[in-house]
Order: structure tokens, then C-alpha cells, then sequence
């Protein structure tokens, strides 16, 4: 096992976590019990932004909404997969997270990363995490 550069980088495989699509966002229900979702994303320094967008979700009250609003800790897990597992890494952030109804830098950043969010600006509301820690892996 080996130590990755959450900064990232940009060899072949070397992990560079602004650049992947998707991320796993971990918050904490009231039971306790983790509630786990795919996110988009965008990385600023310390920062994370993702955003409750217009894809169908079966309803806008979103349990991630309510659980950082009972309890802020959460964790985003961005992974790279590939069939030559030599080329595997992930990132893990630990943060506080508060949700806000607009930000314009979070909007400005994740329109430049995704091409559908041009076509379709999301509205929010948005999920801002303050990163306090990062751990990593990558194979090699």
C-alpha cells in the first residue's frame, strides 16, 4: 500500500481527485446509521461544493439535507477505479458541511466542470464542506 497526494497530480493513475465525476458523500442520520449518496462536485483548497441539482429525486427534501442539518460531520470518498488495479486510489474528506441556499463560487465551479449545468444552472440548495482532514491510498 502506498500514500497518495490528495493534491493530486497528473501522471497515468496518479490520483487526481478534482478531475473524477463522481464522489460518494457519507452523512449521519438522527439513528445513527450512515446514509451514503453519489455526488457531483467540485474541489476549492479547503473546500467542497455539490448542490441538489435537477436530476429526479423522488422528493426535494432530501435526507442528506436533514442530516447535516442535525449533525454537520460528514465524509466524501472520491475514488479512481480501474481494471489494472495498479492504477487504483482514493481520497477521503473529512468535514463540517452546511447547506446553503446559494453560492455563487460552488455555482461558477461546478458549471465549468459540468457541461449539463450550463445547459441547466442548478438551483440548489447547495452543500458547502469546510475540509478539516484527508486520508488516502493508492496501489503502488
Amino acid at each position: 500500500m502506498g500514500s497518495a497526494d490528495p493534491s493530486g497530480s497528473s501522471g497515468l493513475g496518479s490520483p487526481s481527485p478534482e478531475r473524477e465525476r463522481v464522489a460518494r458523500l457519507a452523512t449521519v442520520g438522527p439513528d445513527g446509521r450512515p446514509h451514503v449518496v453519489p455526488i457531483c462536485f467540485a474541489l476549492d483548497g479547503d473546500t467542497l461544493y455539490t448542490v441538489i441539482d435537477q436530476k429526479p429525486k423522488s422528493t426535494r427534501r432530501l435526507r442528506r439535507l436533514a442530516n447535516i442539518e442535525a449533525n454537520p460531520a460528514v465524509e466524501v470518498l472520491i475514488d479512481h477505479w480501474d481494471e489494472d488495479w495498479s492504477r487504483l486510489w482514493w481520497v477521503r474528506l473529512s468535514g463540517q458541511a452546511r447547506v446553503v441556499e446559494h453560492d455563487a463560487r460552488a455555482l461558477e465551479l461546478l458549471v465549468a466542470k459540468y457541461p449539463q449545468y450550463g445547459a441547466a444552472p442548478p438551483e440548489g440548495p447547495f452543500i458547502v464542506v469546510a475540509i478539516e482532514s484527508r486520508s488516502s491510498w493508492r496501489a503502488g
